[in-house]
């Protein structure tokens, strides 16, 4: 079995990279007055741990995200960040509609418009 990779400072950097520390900072303030030490086990088990693993880019990992909220739905907040991500990866507004395009058969077309509309907003503020 090999060791699982929890690396809370590589969680951190990562999770640098990919976000606006003001939208950190909004989401983690009071998430750790609720629930104590939970921001630091997404970041330590999820960035530190999960996107520290070998075998996928980090827009394959976007992609995934994508999909798998939109196919959640209810996420709104979390797919609205993972648009943004994608967009500060490289990744294209044309890449990033297709996504939910591709989807609507096999996750519904109402959970498809959700994520263009969505997209439609972060790509409208990232041009203001």
């Amino acid at each position: 079995m090999q060791d699982a990779v929890l690396d809370q400072a590589a969680g951190h950097e990562l999770l640098d990279q990919l976000q606006d520390p003001a939208l950190l900072d909004a989401t983690f303030a009071p998430l750790e007055q609720v629930a104590p030490g939970f921001a630091d086990w997404i970041v330590t088990s999820l960035f530190g741990g999960t996107y520290q693993r070998e075998g996928l880019s980090l827009r394959d990992r976007q992609l995934i995200n994508l999909a798998a909220l939109a196919a959640l739905g209810g996420v709104e907040p979390q797919l609205a960040g993972h648009i943004r991500t994608s967009r500060r990866i490289g990744m294209s507004p044309t890449e990033i509609a297709e996504v939910f395009v591709h989807l609507a058969p096999y996750v519904g077309v109402p959970k498809a418009l959700a994520g263009l509309r969505l997209a439609t907003a972060a790509f409208a503020e990232e041009a203001s």
